[in-house]
């Protein structure tokens, strides 16, 4: 039987519609190997944005190369994500995250719906459940006072360490994905890898706390891999320098295991999902 990564890199790339939340051109899509469907994302290169603050290669290149440090990590926190030709051009295609909202069952009620906040949640001020995180205090849209919230999980803060070594400029809500399997997923990584830090996040739950030594561990290893045939890989899509950098964040955490404070001027993403 054909594995799921085999159908993404050779099946026929069909497309299913556009999706509009997205700020460049995104269209949902199967790929098909016989009578073996996987649904994927494509992100054309020609439907991307021009950006003055990431002039080097594309913005599919540095969502491969987010993938290839999640796989040397061993975390599995980006789904499957690979450079090919598509139906507009090359591009990035990435494979389908499904999540329990995706087809509800009929029995669902909107009781069953509101069982509780989702991972990353704006909630009523002063009503942060346990088991969550308070990142920042706000007003929405009513004059009414919120805060932001994420998860005390380990999934999540995986993530967040992620996006240190990655220097993720974008991880809104919206780009946490909870999948069927019960993993968490963090997708949209086309802002990211830059030689300078522009690391923007609504993970912000665990500032200035440790980092534990498994975690330290895998860190480490991924250091290892950019030595060898991870570190070329990933100079066919970002630059060297960019490399360089993400080695050097690697040395930093594991010299100081510390996880970042957001003393910067825009420390969360705008909108926050």
């Amino acid at each position: 039987m054909t594995t799921t990564s085999e159908v993404i890199d050779g099946g026929d790339l069909t497309v299913l519609g556009r999706i509009r939340s997205a700020s460049n051109a995104t269209f949902l899509c199967e790929a098909t190997v016989g009578e073996q469907v996987v649904h994927c994302v494509y992100k054309p290169v020609r439907g991307e944005a021009p950006l003055w603050d990431f002039p080097d290669g594309t913005l599919a290149g540095r969502e491969r190369a987010s993938y290839l440090v999640s796989s040397a990590l061993g975390w599995n926190l980006v789904p499957y994500t690979i450079i090919r030709e598509g139906p507009a051009g090359p591009g990035m295609v990435q494979r389908w995250v499904d999540q329990p909202d995706d087809s509800p069952d009929e029995g669902d009620t909107d009781e069953t719906a509101a069982s509780g906040p989702d991972l990353i949640d704006l909630l009523p001020a002063g009503a942060i459940p346990p088991g969550f995180l308070p990142v920042l205090q706000a007003y929405d849209y009513a004059g009414d006072e919120v805060t932001l919230v994420h998860a005390d999980d380990e999934r999540l803060r995986r993530l967040a360490v992620f996006d240190v070594l990655i220097n993720n400029a974008d991880r809104k809500g919206g780009h946490v994905l909870s999948g069927v399997d019960g993993q968490v997923y963090g997708v949209d990584h086309g802002v990211t890898l830059h030689v300078e830090d522009k690391l923007r996040t609504v993970l912000w739950g665990w500032a200035g706390k440790p980092v534990d030594d498994d975690t330290l561990t895998d860190v480490a290893a991924l250091g290892e891999a950019l030595r060898g045939d991870l570190g070329a890989e990933l100079c066919g899509h970002i630059t060297p320098r960019e490399v360089a950098a993400l080695r050097a964040r690697i040395v930093a955490l594991l010299r100081n295991p510390v996880m970042p404070t957001p003393d910067r001027r825009r420390p969360i993403p705008w909108p926050a999902f």
